[in-house]
Parts: C-alpha cells; structure tokens; sequence
C-alpha cells in the first residue's frame, strides 16, 4: 500500500492534490463534491469584502495548449459568503479560504465576516495578472506589499496563511518577504501574463476585458520552474500550481519541491473527478519505481 497522505503546516491531506481558487469553488456543495471526487483539500473563490460581477463575457478562451482567462474575482461578498460557507466544516477534506482586497483593511474585513466559519488555512493571492486594483494590476505583488498583508492577517488569526505568488517577476523576493513575515506556506503560481488572443475575423480580443491570464499544460514548464526556484529559497510548504492534468505531472512538481498540489484548469480538461485520475496515476508510477510515502518525491530533483 503507497501512503499519499501529506501534511502542510497542520493540515493533514489524504493526497496532495487541491482545488484551485477560482474553479468550482462558489459554494459548500460545489467543494464537497470536489472532495467526493477525490480532492486532498479545496479553496474557495476569492472572496472581497463587497461583492463583484467580474469581468464581461466572454471571461475563457481555449488555445492550443493553454487557456486564457479574464474572469475578475465575481463573487457574492464578504457577508452572504459567510451564510454559504457556514458548514464547510462538514466537508470531509480541509477548506481554505481565498481572500482579495485592494488594501490591508479589506483582507481584515473579509477574515472578521468570515472567521467563524471553520475554514483550515486562508489563501492570499497577490498576483492576478487582469483585474484592475487587485494582484500584479494593483501593485500588490512586491516585498513591500507581501510583508504588509501577511503581517496584516498573522495579527488576528492564528490559521496558516498561504502566500499566492504571480510566476510573472520577482517571485523568489516576494516570497522570501512573505515567509519572512510569517506566511506559513507559498502557493506558486497564479496564471500568468496578461495574454490576449485576437479573433482575425472580427479584428477584436476573444475575451471581453481584452486580456487575461494564461494557464492549463502551456504554463507547466514556468510553474515547475517557479516551484524549483523557491524550494531553494524558503523552508515553509510549497504548494504548486500550474498545468497539472496527469500524475506524471504531479510527480514533476513534487521532485521540483512542491508539497501540495493545485488543480485548475484540467477539471475544465478530464472532468471534476481529475483529482482521482491524477491520485491513480501517480499511485501507480510509485509502484512501478518502488516508493513507498509520496513525501519522499518532495524536492528528489534537487537531491
């Protein structure tokens, strides 16, 4: 029997793979169902303290190997989020909570509506690449910025905070400052860009916000790339994110330094029982080549 528990920080995970922010993540149901479905743990939608409608259709365009995606954080506020999520504690894998804002007050305000709702972690992205205030667009992914928010939320929760890097620049900086503030792991990475896609036809961007990240398999050589570099400059959990379809490509991120592993656009790619595909494939690879604890793939590259 392969053991493909992992733990990060406090949190014990059946498997290391993670829903990421962003994908099927708008209600209780929708993450139990991603954990029936063979998820380790799962993240809800980012969520700000008033609600947003996001970006115009259309918000996704598909492309040879990747996926470009303007959505722009739509979500239902701080305030009806905390009635949706009241019982994630019912949910049989760890929930953690995405949470956006344009200043640090705001990142405490969702937290306060939301605290008592039993999530296990809290996820900080700072590096959307295409909504305007928030991420890389407003100038949050710097040292400066990472050292401030995380320092911001470690004063009024003791849940670990899992930093979301852009793969875009500075990441290692951004990082090393976030774990120096206390960021208890580092997510690597959002999508990347912004990218636009022109419809020839009508000389206009696919997508209605004109740009927006790119991700899915195109993006998985610059993920794995981000998560090797990091292992080498910080000891808190990493967890990878970016292109994951197969097992095979989970290992990769593993032997890089990864510890967990988000999942995204491939639930779009095999359906929402992607998790269990990956887990399967990936048992059956360390079968094949005698290991024993999925943990003992963590970081073999640099090894």
């Amino acid at each position: 029997m392969i053991n493909l528990e992992i733990k990060i920080n406090n949190l014990k995970l059946k498997n290391p793979t993670i829903l990421a922010s962003g994908i099927l993540g708008v209600s209780s149901a929708s993450l139990n169902n991603v954990v029936r479905n063979g998820a380790g743990a799962v993240v809800t939608k980012s969520i700000s303290k008033e609600p947003r409608k996001g970006h115009p259709s259309p918000i996704i365009a598909t492309y040879e190997e990747g996926m470009l995606n303007a959505v722009g954080y739509p979500n239902q506020g701080s305030i009806k989020a905390s009635q949706e999520f009241s019982n994630v504690a019912d949910i049989e894998a760890p929930v953690i909570l995405s949470i956006i804002g344009q200043k640090e007050d705001d990142f405490k305000a969702v937290y306060n509506e939301l605290k008592n709702c039993n999530f296990k972690a809290i996820e900080v992205p700072l590096s959307c690449p295409h909504t305007p205030g928030y991420g890389t667009m407003g100038g949050q992914h710097t040292p400066e910025m990472a050292t401030k928010i995380t320092k911001t939320l470690k004063e009024i929760t003791d849940l670990p905070i899992w930093i979301k890097l852009s793969p875009n620049e500075n990441l290692v900086e951004v990082g090393k400052a976030a774990e120096a503030a206390g960021a208890d792991a580092i997510v690597a990475g959002n999508t990347m860009g912004p990218g636009m896609i022109i419809d020839i036809d009508t000389y206009k961007p696919v997508l209605g916000f004109g740009m927006g990240g790119v991700s899915g398999p195109a993006l998985r050589p610059i993920a794995v790339r981000c998560v090797f570099d990091l292992y080498k400059a910080v000891k808190v959990p990493i967890i990878g994110c970016g292109g994951v379809t197969t097992g095979r490509d989970l290992i990769e991120m593993m032997m890089a330094g990864a510890t967990g592993i988000g999942v995204g656009t491939a639930v779009l790619d095999r359906s929402v029982n992607v998790f269990s595909q990956i887990m399967k494939e990936t048992e059956e690879w360390l079968k094949e080549n005698d290991f024993k604890k999925i943990e003992d793939i963590i970081g073999l590259t640099h090894k």
